[in-house]
């Protein structure tokens, strides 16, 4: 079993000897999985190509360690606890053997599909067991899959099945979602009519309405499994063969692709959850996160289930049937670890503590968050009302691309502080650098975050596009991985995340890049341009204000056009991506040479144009102070 850090001192012992020998931490931190062969070399790296590889020719199956590699002692233990989004309706129990055997079933369906070692499965599903069956199935015959999130649109959906190849489609007739049902199938019929890749498309029966299924290539899931065997042989991974695609937001249009690989995302997960949540087994660990995100990935699959965990699945909505649900769960499951986003606590503060009262929270050990920072305001109310002050709360700081936590207290170790990551886990080498990309040494100071030595669990490339990867993540500074994020390191040596500083947008901890919504809007017949910024909101953390320039309006005016706006990028790319702000304006602060200054409308956007620096540069001086003018939130000067 991974091993457990129980002290501060042992924290600092483990640190500095993960500091000191990265290569031996790491190689004595894998010896308690199980590897087909062992590995005959632990690390080759260079942040100049870029090229990192870990656990070189090790061979491995990541299911053979959640299953076999702990099955006698944990058959009967449950895996997944799930509770459906109607409390009316019953959940799920289903144990490691259980769980064992569905896999198998479904990897052996998978196999009589035509799916194979290094083949792509696409899935676009609720929030459902079959779900982590159809991840952990891939796991098992060497399959790479991707998720999608099943709020994205049928084109965003296209988008990613067509980059990776797919050969499956995974997905379901439809979802609920509180009061809402939504129609995945049609989604997904909509997206298939450009995806030449997929063969076939397996639907799973959720809410039993009547969809249309195309003869040859629709195949209900019920129907898949029917006799199929529920023995099945993992096949035998590299360390380094992909384990999955997972696609996010960059500065440009397309969505990235990132690529983690089986060996050393298997070590770090495991190793992460076990720490950052100091669980024990026999432990209800609840992570609110959809599996279509990282957070999911491995802090509801691989994490726990790695370390022997019960894991709790939701597949409702913290408001439904009233905003009491979380504290529902907690009490009815006897919860003990409890992670979720910032987003919700602000949602839920908002809401009043009066929906907190008369919930037995005595079970909770650890509350943590996740997805983007804190506020003080949403940390006070958690520790108080939910902890009750007595529960540490973990101020997680990671990425889509670390593939696991980097920056955060361990509970009951760590001294906390409201709104602060506070110290990298042991491994991991954070760096601050200015502008220039010199490093700013000791304490009180605030720069670029960046890392200047490998971990396991980081991404190893995009797919297909390498130099993408290169350019996105190693071509600001030098032989360091840039986070994309700005830091502070306090007097105390702790980490303070302050968001992005580049051209994403953290919305309820979804990552989106502006030029992805910028794409979107400009879709409009009577847009001529855009330009999307994010601007403080006090429950998604951040909002998105879209500039938008138009010629001519249609029946409905500005008004119409907003409108209009918000659907087409809802749309495009989903609901959860529409603009909170669209202003209509004449035209945008250009450089010369055509560049938008986005620095400009950021500063407008959050109500501040005191300090908008050097406009000398602009084409047009004057657009500035129309925009300003035009501005839908109060602007100090």
């Amino acid at each position: 079993m991974v091993n457990k850090i129980h002290t501060l001192g042992g924290y600092i012992h483990e640190y500095q000897k993960s500091i000191a020998n990265p290569e031996q931490f790491w190689a004595q931190t894998a010896e308690s999985f199980y590897w087909r062969a062992k590995w005959d070399k632990v690390l080759e790296w260079d942040f100049k190509g870029p090229n990192v590889k870990w656990f070189i020719n090790g061979k491995l199956n990541i299911t053979e360690n959640i299953f076999e590699n702990q099955l006698f002692v944990q058959k009967d233990v449950p895996a997944i606890i799930w509770e459906p989004n109607d409390p009316n309706e019953e959940g799920k129990i289903i144990t490691y053997g259980e769980l064992f055997e569905e896999v198998q079933r479904f990897a052996n369906t998978l196999k009589s599909l035509g799916v194979g070692k290094g083949d792509r499965v696409a899935i676009y599903m609720p929030m459902i067991p079959e779900l982590t069956v159809a991840l952990l199935a891939c796991a098992r015959i060497g399959a790479i899959h991707s998720v999608v999130f099943a709020g994205f649109s049928a084109t965003s959906l296209a988008e990613r099945i067509i980059d990776a190849e797919a050969k499956v489609l995974l997905t379901s007739d439809g979802s609920y979602r509180g009061l809402k049902k939504i129609p995945i199938k049609d989604i997904v019929d909509e997206a298939l009519e450009s995806c030449k890749s997929i063969e076939h498309c397996v639907v799973y029966k959720r809410t039993g309405d009547v969809i249309s299924m195309k003869e040859g290539r629709d195949i209900w899931w019920h129907d898949a499994i029917n006799e199929v065997s529920t023995q099945c042989e993992a096949e035998v991974m590299d360390a380094e063969d992909p384990l999955f695609i997972l696609y996010t937001s960059g500065s440009t249009g397309k969505p990235k692709g990132i690529v983690h690989t089986t060996g050393g995302y298997m070590v770090y997960s495991a190793y992460t959850f076990k720490n950052v949540f100091q669980y024990s087994i026999g432990d209800v660990y609840f992570c609110t996160a959809d599996i279509g995100w990282i957070t999911g990935h491995s802090y509801i699959v691989y994490g726990p289930l790695l370390c022997g965990a019960q894991a709790l699945m939701f597949e409702g909505v913290p408001t439904w049937p009233d905003p009491g649900r979380f504290w529902d769960i907690v009490e009815k499951y006897k919860v003990n670890q409890f992670y979720t986003a910032p987003t919700a606590l602000r949602s839920l503060l908002a809401l009043g503590a009066e929906h907190v009262e008369g919930k037995d929270l005595s079970s909770l050990k650890v509350l943590g968050t996740v997805g983007e920072p804190i506020n003080e305001e949403a940390w006070h109310w958690y520790h108080d009302h939910i902890g009750k002050n007595r529960c540490p709360i973990v101020d997680t700081w990671w990425q889509t691309e670390t593939g696991g936590v980097m920056i955060s207290p361990l509970p009951g170790i760590t001294p906390t502080k409201p709104s602060f990551a506070t110290l990298p886990l042991p491994g991991i080498q954070p760096v601050i650098v200015d502008g220039e990309g010199k490093e700013l040494l000791g304490n009180s100071v605030e720069g670029n975050l960046c890392v200047k030595y490998p971990w396991p669990g980081m991404l190893r490339t995009l797919w297909g596009d390498h130099e993408r990867f290169r350019k996105t993540y190693f071509s600001s500074f030098d032989d360091m991985y840039f986070t994309g994020d700005g830091v502070k390191r306090d007097e105390d040596g702790y980490y303070r995340i302050l968001g992005r500083v580049d051209d994403v947008i953290n919305v309820s901890g979804h990552r989106l890049g502006t030029a992805e919504v910028e794409n979107a809007i400009n879709e409009h017949p009577l847009v001529n341009e855009s330009a999307v910024v994010g601007y403080p909101h006090s429950i998604k953390g951040q909002g998105i204000y879209a500039f938008v320039v138009c010629t001519e309006f249609s029946t409905g005016g500005e008004e119409g056009i907003r409108t209009s706006v918000k659907k087409a990028v809802a749309k495009l790319i989903g609901p959860f991506a529409r603009p909170d702000m669209v202003q209509i304006v004449p035209g945008l602060p250009k450089t010369r040479s055509g560049k938008i200054m986005r620095r400009i409308l950021r500063k407008i956007a959050e109500g501040d144009a005191s300090n908008l620096g050097d406009t000398t540069t602009l084409l047009d001086e004057d657009i500035v102070e129309v925009i300003i003018k035009g501005a839908l939130v109060d602007v100090k000067r």
